[in-house]
């Protein structure tokens, strides 16, 4: 299954830049592990904004949940992690589907 994940971060007052920057240096590695295993299809970083974007492909919605659970950034910062999670399906598949129907 395909999502779309939009996450947008806070930063929690108190939090050192070099604190910050640990943390986001573990979550980038994790990501990049994950585009490598093809888990993330795709992945950006919105220009100054405190935004990431991500196109991933897990088995379930549960799968996604247990994985945005277990991100350092969530583990450490999870309450000031936003992410707006949308449901995709391949644009390939739309258009087969829209043929089919003006068939029948």
């Amino acid at each position: 299954m395909l999502y779309h994940l939009d996450f947008q971060v806070e930063y929690p007052t108190g939090l050192s830049q070099q604190e910050l920057f640990t943390v986001w240096a573990e979550e980038a590695e994790a990501a990049l592990g994950a585009k490598q295993q093809g888990i993330v299809l795709d992945l950006w970083k919105c220009v100054g904004m405190r935004r990431v974007i991500a196109v991933v492909d897990v088995a379930s919605p549960d799968v996604l949940d247990q994985i945005l659970f277990d991100l350092p950034i969530m583990k450490k910062m999870g309450q000031h992690v936003q992410v707006q999670v949308t449901s995709l399906r391949r644009y390939e598949d739309f258009a087969t589907d829209v043929r089919q129907r003006l068939l029948n």
